[in-house]
Parts: structure tokens; C-alpha cells; sequence
């Protein structure tokens, strides 16, 4: 084992104004969902640069996607696509709801869903297409939305990677979807500790998702706590969930939320310096965005060679040896008991997907970290595969 100390796959990035700000929250009495979640969302709304965006914040992104499919009518009969690489929060929102995933390969170029594929999968059943943008780098969003547009779907994107990313120059949850979903967990590229943002333009998605987010509410219990006049009554007026922001979260997003473009630049910085670092190995490197957009590289995925003289697992356990935590993004949906078991999925059915699977590991990848840190993982690379 290494003598140095253990460099972990990911840590959050959490600055004195984040405490600060938290301290404040505290001490002023308002600890739950109040003014920091409504400043938040506003701030967020003022990033993503579009007056007629509505942001919701929620206690995780997998709260906002589920709310979005609740939105838009999602029910039992109903078919969501997706892609068997992801998490499976993608797609169990879709089974919260009684409806079913359509699971589909990946492009192996990107490891983003395989646009194809969406179009082979459409049956009367569809309802809503819901790509992941793997590792923050975009998916083509303007194919799918055109065969969105021409089959009548929704398109619901999770995006939960993919906080700054661009495409085409405009942000994603920017592009004309029904709605889009950030996710705010502890290693994502800005972190509220748990937390996530569903963003529409759709305003009757909106209210829906807002009346669903705390309990089916008529009204927000800030206003009832915080009315000049008696506010006591409210109606319920839907079985909603409990899935609001608390204001401590918000604290730390409002500040991380400031500090999001230079965490972005570092990130890049990072990126490069690992291309660079590991172009002569026998590595499938992470694709660039195209020229004059933004990677959030949330991750920085490597893909074995067939020829790197190692496997995936002896990989990891190297770097672990080298006192590098590394992570595996991800084990697809159709290796999974549940999902495999109730579609009745083999690996031959997604060759790409389970390719990657095989050959992929992700590296540290972190604000936080120190050229010094960016440099012992080059180094332990290097000495596995060089």
C-alpha cells in the first residue's frame, strides 16, 4: 500500500462563504424549506440566463425526475426509453409510477444513448424519452427532440452530470425539453450535500411539480409560517411527496452556485492535463465537447484498450494499492436482478453498454484536488499501463 495518504475517488468542494452561510440559516430560526430554497431557485434560474424557466429545487434529482414524469401523466401502460447506463434511479422513477423503461444501448463513441436505438424502441406505448447526458458531455438533444416532435413523446432529460455543460452553445436544461433535472449530490460538479433542480418552461408542469414536491399542498408552508395574517388553512389536493429543499441545502448552493464557472475551468484544467498525460497508453480517453462548448466533466471515464495487458478489476485494485480510489460508472441497468429479471434482458442485447462496462473505470476528478494529487494519479496510470 501506498505510504502517501489515500486520495479519494471524489469530496466536495466547500468553501468558508458555504459555512458561513449555513451559520446563518441556522441562527436565523428558518431551517426547512423558507427564504435560502426561494433565493436558490432564483439564482439558478438567473444562471441558466432565461426569464421564462421555472426552477424547482427538490431534495434530490431523483425527486425531480419523478416528479416531471408525474407531471406530464406518466401511468401504468406507459413506456419510458432510456439507456441501461446510467443509474438506476433513471430509470426507477419510471416504475414508481406504474409505467415501464425501455432500455437501449449506448452510441460507444460517447457512451451517451444510442439515438438510433430511441427510434427502434418506439412503440404505441412510449410516452417520453429520457436521455442521460453520461459524464457530462451532451447528448445530441436537437435528434431527440426531433423524433420527439415527430412520434408526439415528452423528453425529460437527466442531467444530473451535466451542470455546466453546453450544447450548441446553450445550456443544457436550456433547449426546449419538458423538463430537465441537476442533481446536487455530495461528488457532483456543485453539491447542496443532497439535493437536485427540476428546470421547465412548462408553467402548468411547474405548479403541478410545486403542489407535489410537499404533500399536495394548495399552498407553500413558507407562506403559511410566514403570512401576516392568520394562514392556518390549506387543502390537499393530491396524494403529493415529501421532497422539498431544506434552506441548510440551499446555503451551500447558493454559494456553490457562484463558484460553479471557476469549478468548471479546474475541472477542464484537469481533464486536459490527464489527455495529455496518458495519450501514448493503450487508454480509450473521454471524448472533448465539440469546439466552442462546455464538458462539466462531472467524470473522467477511462477505457481499457483490449490490448492494456490488464483487466478492468486488476486496474482498480492497482490503484488502490497506489492509495487512489477509483469508481465504475456504471454496472448497466440489465446486469441488475430487478431489471434484468422483469424485462427478461442478456448482455448480448447491449453490446456497447456491457463492452464498457467491462473495460471502464473512473479516475479522481475533483475541484478539491491538488497538482500534486492530479499528478499521483497520472504517475499510478502510468505505472499500471506504461
Amino acid at each position: 500500500m501506498s505510504s502517501q495518504p489515500f486520495l479519494p475517488f471524489a469530496l466536495p468542494d466547500i468553501g468558508d462563504d458555504e459555512i458561513a452561510e449555513v451559520v446563518d440559516t441556522l441562527k436565523s430560526g428558518w431551517i426547512t424549506t423558507g427564504p435560502k430554497a426561494k433565493r436558490f431557485e432564483q439564482a439558478f434560474a438567473e444562471f441558466l440566463g432565461d426569464p421564462q424557466i421555472e426552477c424547482i429545487a427538490v431534495n434530490s434529482a431523483t425527486a425531480g425526475l419523478h416528479l416531471a414524469l408525474e407531471a406530464i401523466g406518466l401511468g401504468p401502460g406507459d413506456e419510458v426509453i432510456t439507456t441501461t447506463h446510467t443509474f438506476t434511479a433513471t430509470a426507477e422513477v419510471v416504475r414508481y409510477l406504474g409505467a415501464d423503461v425501455k432500455l437501449v444501448d449506448i452510441d460507444p463513441a460517447t457512451l451517451n444513448i444510442d439515438i438510433a436505438a430511441i427510434e427502434a424502441a418506439i412503440t404505441p406505448r412510449a410516452k417520453a424519452i429520457m436521455p442521460v447526458h453520461y459524464a457530462g458531455l451532451a447528448v445530441d438533444m436537437i435528434a431527440i427532440l426531433d423524433i420527439a416532435r415527430r412520434h408526439g413523446l415528452r423528453v425529460i432529460d437527466d442531467a444530473a452530470h451535466a451542470l455546466p455543460t453546453t450544447l450548441e452553445k446553450e445550456l443544457i436544461g436550456t433547449l426546449g425539453t419538458d423538463a430537465t433535472v441537476f442533481s446536487f449530490y455530495a461528488n457532483k460538479t456543485m453539491t447542496t450535500g443532497e439535493g437536485g433542480m427540476l428546470v421547465t418552461r412548462n408553467p402548468e408542469l411547474a405548479k403541478r411539480a410545486r403542489v407535489m414536491r410537499l404533500h399536495g399542498m394548495s399552498r407553500d408552508a413558507f407562506d403559511r409560517f410566514t403570512a401576516k395574517v392568520p394562514s392556518w388553512y390549506y387543502e390537499i389536493v393530491a396524494p403529493g411527496f415529501k421532497y422539498n429543499l431544506t434552506d441548510i441545502a440551499a446555503a451551500l448552493g447558493l454559494h456553490q452556485l457562484k463558484r460553479l464557472p471557476a469549478f468548471q475551468q479546474r475541472r477542464e484544467q484537469i481533464a486536459h492535463r490527464y489527455h495529455e498525460a496518458w495519450a501514448d497508453l493503450p487508454l480509450i480517453l473521454p471524448p472533448d465537447a465539440p469546439e466552442g462548448d462546455t464538458h462539466s466533466w462531472h467524470l473522467y471515464v477511462l477505457r481499457l484498450a483490449d490490448d492494456a495487458g490488464l483487466d478492468r478489476d486488476a486496474f482498480i485494485e492497482g490503484m488502490f494499492a497506489a492509495g487512489i480510489g477509483c469508481s465504475v460508472h456504471y454496472v448497466p441497468l440489465h446486469l441488475h436482478p430487478y431489471w434484468r429479471d422483469r424485462y427478461g434482458l442478456t448482455p448480448e442485447m447491449f453490446p456497447h453498454s456491457q463492452k464498457a462496462y467491462e473495460r471502464t473505470v473512473s479516475v479522481p476528478l475533483y475541484t478539491a484536488m491538488s497538482d500534486a494529487d492530479v499528478e499521483r494519479v497520472i504517475t499510478a496510470v502510468r505505472g499500471l499501463l506504461a
